[in-house]
């Protein structure tokens, strides 16, 4: 049934009773148009201005949804609440209809975010207080990201103009990374559930990839603010995997960006940051073998320069031993000349041989001469 069906059925006139007519009971006629909502609409989105916001119990949250000329009763839960909210805010809200058992019309609230640039920044200043209070955007809760890492996971709209560049800069600056994709919406109110469950996704791998991105081009406000989302940034701060953002461009700034590890200002530059330029890292290289190269060349020029220091130190050590061990033998020399019978008797001195006893016969070498004699006497001299 559509619209104007239902539309059709709430206006009849009521008439009298005839056979094949069916009267309903209150309680029938409430879960009739509810089933007729339910079939025709089963979950809506509506935008409108809050009004009479209250929580009660800290459990539930009522508000009116507003326009110029209707309002409409909601209900959701605190838990449901994942930007900041208050009276005179715009947003747009995924709603199921639905009329009470007291008959008030009413709408129970699936999902609700922002809009319009007043409502975005104030919801914005609020949420970053609390989370920086929390110190969920801390710099000692960054991750470390590898450098050149190999395995990137990506989550982004394939048919974004942003994805396309990231992938185009990647593959031109390096290429040959293992890239898998988690295809989601970046913008809209189902988009933050997408972006999460792809991080989990990422986070349960056997094997993790070395980083996760999470990249969109630029937008407006509206179209950012799912990076807004509390229970996102808060996914974002608790993963495993480092994460880099590239949202937007420059000049915008999301609190998913200050829960990431690091924040590039736009898709392009996270492939300039993730990737090497591959001509820089061959004039790299080559310059670093050149360096090398003089320098293993250097050395050689000094270990000959030492070497011959080492010949010439040598040299003069095996000199001096020689000279050293020269003047020994003749000292040695001198002594053993000394000893020599030849010079003794060349000083006049004689060499007897012989039994020094009366009527032996001896024998005394001079230098020239040998004689043998008689003795025919001994005496001692005392």
């Amino acid at each position: 049934m559509d619209f104007d069906e239902f539309e059709e059925l709430l206006n009849f006139e009521i008439k009298k009773p005839q056979p094949h007519e069916v009267i309903y009971s209150v309680s029938d006629f409430i879960a009739t148009s509810n089933d007729i909502f339910e079939k025709s609409f089963p979950s809506v989105l509506i935008e409108g201005e809050i009004s009479s916001f209250k929580v009660n119990q800290n459990k539930f949250v009522f508000f009116d949804l507003k326009d110029k000329n209707s309002v409409l009763s909601c209900f959701m839960t605190v838990w449901q609440m994942r930007f900041p909210l208050e009276d005179g805010m715009k947003v747009v809200v995924q709603a199921k209809p639905k009329l009470t058992n007291w008959g008030k019309f009413s709408l129970t609230i699936e999902k609700i975010i922002p809009k319009g640039e007043g409502s975005l920044k104030k919801s914005f200043e609020i949420l970053k207080e609390k989370l920086t209070k929390e110190g969920l955007f801390d710099e000692s809760h960054k991750r470390e990201i590898p450098r050149n890492p190999q395995k990137i996971a990506v989550i982004s709209s394939i048919q974004a103009a942003g994805y396309a560049d990231f992938i185009k800069i990647i593959n031109e600056r390096w290429g040959g990374l293992e890239i898998t994709v988690a295809h989601t919406q970046v913008q809209g109110i189902s988009a933050s559930d997408q972006i999460i469950r792809a991080i989990d996704f990422f986070n349960s791998q056997s094997e993790l990839p070395d980083v996760i991105t999470i990249i969109r081009g630029g937008g407006s406000a509206d179209d950012l603010a799912v990076f807004n989302d509390e229970k996102l940034v808060r996914a974002i701060a608790a993963s495993r995997v480092p994460i880099i953002t590239g949202i937007g461009h420059e000049i915008d700034e999301s609190l998913c960006d200050l829960a990431a590890d690091f924040a590039a200002s736009t898709p392009s530059n996270v492939a300039q940051f993730l990737t090497p330029n591959k001509f820089d890292e061959m004039r790299f290289l080559c310059s670093k073998i050149l360096h090398t190269n003089n320098f293993i060349l250097s050395k050689i020029d000094e270990l000959k320069i030492e070497n011959r220091q080492k010949i010439y130190k040598m040299k003069d050590l095996i000199l001096n031993n020689i000279f050293e061990q020269q003047r020994e033998i003749q000292a040695k020399k001198r002594i053993l000349e000394s000893y020599n019978p030849q010079n003794i008797l060349s000083k006049g001195y004689a060499l007897v041989s012989g039994k020094l006893a009366a009527g032996e016969e001896i024998t005394i070498q001079t230098i020239d001469k040998k004689i043998t004699a008689e003795v025919k006497n001994v005496e001692r001299n005392y």
